[in-house]
């Protein structure tokens, strides 16, 4: 099955609906990354949220989402569009630990619980719209939770969930993002908390194989759900070796003939994909070139 997230309203359009399967694309960060179990689960939390918050947005619109805890993975650092394309990185990958006393990744542990969640959204505006939390659990779900709360004032619940195989490759990833509406009846509020108290942890519908459509249906109800959209989901980096060259002529001539005489070529690292890109001497003074 494809990676791929749906929109969907319900309750006559009192809550808004977003979910998404994504195994394959953390799958590919896990490769390009070489992440450990742990450093896993919570990356792939991580753009598995943020790949759903960036389908909210329209056209060439973008975000990016940096959590920086106190535990030892060090900063996760998302980017995503309102494509369905994602990529990110954990600065510490190789991080893991035993499983948690429920049997689980223990993300809250490598994350930490103390720190911030920042929000960055680039809407094509002068300015980029900028929305920060503390870390209230570390699980992350909890956490995007927290930050549609007190940072967009929209009452949501977030679940995310990532199972990782023996050999460290990724058996399945998903999540889901519910939002109530202004206006919501206390009826449908009771009835979703209700639903949300019932079904299983996310990574039991995951593992289970359910779909983005069923995930939403566990959760709302079919009679109660309008799908409205679906998209396809990937690991997609903007990273080219024409876009590290045009950096690298931005530096100046100087610059560029120091690397030329101390190394004899230069090598560009992308963090968000792992990729490396190496320039030559002779593609350096072509780059020198266009910089004079």
């Amino acid at each position: 099955m494809e990676d791929y997230l749906v929109k969907a309203l319900a309750f006559e359009g009192q809550v808004r609906a977003y979910a998404a399967r994504t195994t394959e694309t953390v799958g590919e960060g896990q490769r390009r990354h070489y992440t450990w179990p742990t450093a896993s689960a919570a990356l792939g939390r991580a753009m598995t949220a943020t790949v759903m918050m960036g389908a909210m947005l329209s056209d060439e619109q973008k975000l990016t989402v940096k959590i920086e805890g106190d535990g030892p993975i060090g900063h996760i650092l998302v980017d995503a569009n309102a494509k369905g394309e994602v990529r990110g990185y954990v600065a510490n990958p190789q991080t893991h630990f035993d499983l948690n006393e429920h049997g689980k990744l223990d993300v809250r542990r490598a994350v930490g619980t103390s720190g911030m969640l920042t929000v960055v959204k680039d809407i094509g505006m002068r300015d980029f719209f900028t929305g920060q939390v503390p870390l209230v659990s570390g699980e992350l779900g909890e956490d995007f939770t927290y930050y549609f709360s007190a940072s967009e004032q929209v009452p949501s619940a977030v679940g995310v969930g990532v199972l990782v195989n023996p050999d460290n490759s990724i058996l399945a990833a998903g999540g889901f993002i519910i939002q109530l509406m202004p206006g919501t009846s206390d009826e449908t509020i009771s009835l979703i908390e209700k639903r949300l108290t019932e079904i299983p942890p996310i990574s039991k519908q995951i593992e289970k194989g359910l779909t983005p459509e069923e995930i939403l249906i566990e959760i709302l109800g079919k009679e109660y759900i309008k799908f409205l959209e679906k998209m396809p989901v990937s690991f997609t980096c903007t990273c080219s070796k024409k876009r590290f060259g045009d950096a690298i002529v931005s530096l100046g001539k100087k610059e560029i003939q120091d690397m030329i005489e101390t190394d004899g070529q230069a090598e560009a690292h992308c963090h968000f994909c792992n990729q490396k890109y190496l320039y030559t001497a002779e593609e350096l003074e072509a780059l020198k070139q266009e910089a004079i």
